[in-house]
């Protein structure tokens, strides 16, 4: 799952929210700084309420993962994408179509969201609007046991950069995959990796259903 699919049930609750994004938010900012629910579900507890509800936010955002990755279709979508992704790519693209495979189904699934509802990303970025990232990153620190350094300043950006409008536009949305490819150390796509974008696209929408199946009942 990704950004939408973590939070879109919580925009009320703006700290938890953010809890549900502290994962994510450091495989950008520090691979290394791990936000585990073993370490989050003692602060769940914490008598500061804020918090409680990033702690809380960590370990719903690890129970989703546990769910999504296990279900039928993430892992039919996966595989189908990944094999595609190899015929496109070729045969010496290395670790590319496993790892897209992966993401592409999370970042598409992200991307209906958005499209069927426009405001609800809107909603999204204005609770995190209301946070206070320093807290959070105090927060993370003392889950992690470690520092989470520039994660306040990370935080601003995303709000301020919302990235995530960016997900439904092909071209958009290849840019975003690049600046991911660099930051893993992994060869940049080629433009024409766009063309293979929208039927995967058709296929993110017609599991979207399945996919979201314990976030609807």
């Amino acid at each position: 799952m990704n950004y939408l699919a973590h939070g879109r049930l919580f925009l009320d609750q703006p700290y938890f929210l953010a809890g549900t994004a502290v994962p994510d938010w450091l495989n950008v900012v520090d691979r290394k700084c791990r936000a585990r629910s073993k370490k989050a579900l003692p602060l769940c507890d914490s008598s500061d309420p804020i918090e409680a509800q990033i702690a809380a936010g960590v370990v719903q955002h690890h129970a989703d993962d546990d769910w999504f990755h296990r279900t039928e279709e993430f892992n039919r979508l996966q595989w189908d994408f990944t094999k595609r992704i190899r015929d496109f790519l070729g045969k010496d693209s290395g670790l590319r179509p496993s790892f897209l495979g992966h993401i592409l189904v999370e970042l598409l699934l992200d991307s209906v969201l958005i499209e069927n509802d426009p405001d609800e990303l809107n909603a999204y970025y204005a609770a995190l609007n209301e946070v206070d990232g320093g807290l959070v990153q105090q927060t993370v620190e003392r889950i992690a046991e470690r520092p989470a350094d520039r994660l306040d300043w990370f935080i601003g950006r995303f709000v301020e950069v919302r990235f995530l409008e960016d997900y439904p536009s092909d071209e958009k949305l290849l840019y975003r995959l690049n600046q991911v490819m660099q930051r893993v150390k992994l060869p940049a796509l080629p433009d024409a990796f766009g063309a293979l974008l929208p039927e995967l696209r058709r296929d993110v929408r017609a599991s979207s259903a399945a996919l979201l199946t314990a976030h609807s009942t």
